[in-house]
Formats: structure tokens, C-alpha cells, sequence
């Protein structure tokens, strides 16, 4: 008679964070959005120049100038090109208004000229997953692809389905990107500069960057949406944080932490950028205070939703 053994379960995956990069005017590291204060930073003027960013859209050339940074942090980027795993990892980018000025640009074209006045070469930079593509193509990047772009919430959003990917075991690395481009149209819709700028996260799981030796510099210890903010921070897991990252500091629903504050106050309309923002900082934060809880929230009562993300230190003890 055979004895029957009880199956075995292995460890539940863990996203962890790796590697983080900015491309945003002025600023040359995360910690700079906590206000620590260098001089020169990234230049739009200079900075977007270069024979790799030649024929892509302004919001294209912001996050692959984000990305390489982000995955030379994380110890994935020599002078050979990326040294991850490029079946496995993914790309999310979060963008509301980044192909904006390349769609109206089309559309005054057409109207003038028809059809026939289009450049083939400028055409897919109308297409919503531009950004992501052009980062993948660039690192030879072969797993999961994505855009988001639904509003205030969208760069914790990418966060959240970067998180998704790597914890379900779809992708075991993953650049997420948040950018937002300036330009006449896109000051003209949301009636105020954007950021033209862009931030990138590198995620892995937590197994992966063990394995490699990388630092892990923080742990995406949860993620979730709902209708408003109480409820939001609650499905995220409820942690009592030290810091909370947010625009909505005068919510009577927030938590209470020992410090609050908007990293992208200063930075013009960040939009889909903002979440990355938030996130960028609160690494910077977990560099210097391993122990600590973080709290980063998008969204508010006049939006369709609230998003909440916990990151915790790598020295972090429930």
C-alpha cells in the first residue's frame, strides 16, 4: 500500500526592486525628489540628442534615456548591452498624453495634404506602445510588453501589473517606465507644462536578484485600486507607514505616517509619470532608512479611482 506524501508548494515569488533612473529636467538622481540638491542634472536640450534616439518621438527618446540608467543601477547594463534575461523580462511603460503631439501632427498632415503627405518613418510613433516598443528594441527585451495610460493613476498601476508579471512568474525581470512629454498640444489639453521628463524602476523577483547578487534596494510588498482612498491603502495591505507619498495630504482618510510629502510638486503636471515618481523616491528614501515602510498613493475623489503601493526596506521586519 503506497503512502501518500503531501505535496510540496514552493515559496511565494516576490517582486523586488533593483535599479532606478531619472530623465526628468534638473535632477540627476531619485534622491533629489526628497530634496537633496546637486548642481546640473538631465537637459532635454542635450540630453535627447544622439544617434540612437534618431527618427522616435520625444516621449521615446525620454524613456530610453530613463531606462539605461535604471538598468545600469540594477547591474543588467555594460558597455555589451543588457546582461538579463531578455526572454523574461518586460516592459510597462505609463503614459497619458505621450504620443499626443504625433497623433495631431498626423492629423494636421492628413487634412492639408491627405494621406499621401504621411512619412512611413513617423508613423509608428502614433501607435500607444511606441515607448515600450522602442525600450524593448533597444535592450533586446523579448518578454511581456505594455502600455497604460487611464489617468492619474496609471504610473502605480504599471507598477502594480509589473508586480503581477514577475509574481506570477510571466517575467522574472521588468522595466517600468513612467514618462510625460511637453509640447504645445499637450500644455494646451491639460492647460499647464507637463514633465517633460521620464523615470524608469527595475523589478525582479526576489529569487532571480539573489541568485545575480544584486542589492535590493526595496520590496513592492503590495499593490491595489479601489474607489477611494481608505479603501485603496486597506486591499494594498494596511502597513502603517514612515513616509506617504502622495498629492492628497489633506485626505481625512489618509493613514498616519511620521512624514508626508509630494515628490512631483515641483515638476510640472507628471500625470502618468507621477506613481514612478513616487516610487523613485521612496527607494531613495529605503537607501538611507532600510527599516522603513513607504506608502505611495495616485488618484482622488474627482478621479475614477485611487491607487495604493507599499515598498518596504530590505532590512524591513513585519
Amino acid at each position: 500500500m503506497s503512502t501518500a506524501h503531501p505535496a510540496t508548494t514552493s515559496p511565494p515569488r516576490v517582486a523586488v526592486v533593483t535599479g532606478t533612473g531619472l530623465a526628468v529636467p534638473g535632477l540627476t538622481l531619485p534622491d533629489e525628489l526628497l530634496g537633496t540638491v546637486r548642481d546640473g542634472g538631465f537637459d532635454p536640450v542635450t540630453g535627447l540628442v544622439g544617434r540612437d534616439l534618431r527618427h522616435k518621438d520625444r516621449a521615446s527618446r525620454l524613456a530610453l534615456r530613463a531606462a539605461a540608467p535604471a538598468l545600469r543601477d540594477a547591474g543588467l547594463l555594460d558597455g555589451d548591452g543588457y546582461t538579463g534575461p531578455g526572454d523574461t523580462t518586460a516592459v510597462v511603460v505609463s503614459t497619458n498624453v505621450g504620443i499626443l503631439e504625433n497623433v495631431c501632427s498626423f492629423a494636421d498632415t492628413i487634412a492639408r495634404d491627405t494621406v499621401l503627405g504621411l512619412s512611413p518613418l513617423g508613423l509608428p510613433q502614433t501607435s500607444s506602445n511606441v515607448i515600450a516598443g522602442s525600450v524593448a528594441m533597444a535592450h533586446g527585451l523579448r518578454g511581456p510588453n505594455v502600455t497604460l495610460c487611464n489617468g492619474p493613476t496609471s504610473g502605480l498601476d504599471a507598477l502594480y501589473w509589473a508586480r503581477a508579471l514577475i509574481v506570477t512568474g510571466r517575467a522574472e525581470t521588468a522595466v517600468v517606465i513612467g514618462v510625460e512629454p511637453a509640447g504645445d498640444i499637450v500644455t494646451k489639453l491639460l492647460g499647464t507644462p507637463a514633465l517633460d521628463g521620464a523615470v524608469a524602476l527595475v523589478l525582479e523577483s526576489a529569487a532571480g536578484a539573489a541568485e545575480r547578487g544584486a542589492t535590493v534596494r526595496a520590496t513592492v510588498a503590495g499593490c491595489a485600486r479601489a474607489a477611494d482612498l481608505a479603501g485603496a491603502v486597506a486591499r494594498a495591505g494596511g502597513l502603517t507607514p514612515d513616509l506617504w507619498l502622495t498629492e492628497a495630504a489633506d485626505d481625512p482618510a489618509g493613514p498616519r505616517a511620521n512624514a508626508v510629502l509630494d515628490p512631483a510638486a515641483a515638476l510640472g503636471a507628471a500625470s502618468g509619470a507621477l506613481g514612478l515618481l513616487q516610487a523613485a523616491a521612496a527607494v531613495a528614501h529605503l537607501d538611507e532608512h532600510g527599516r522603513h515602510t513607504v506608502l505611495a498613493t495616485c488618484g482622488g475623489p474627482e478621479d475614477d479611482g485611487v491607487a495604493a503601493v507599499f515598498l518596504t526596506g530590505p532590512h524591513h521586519t513585519p
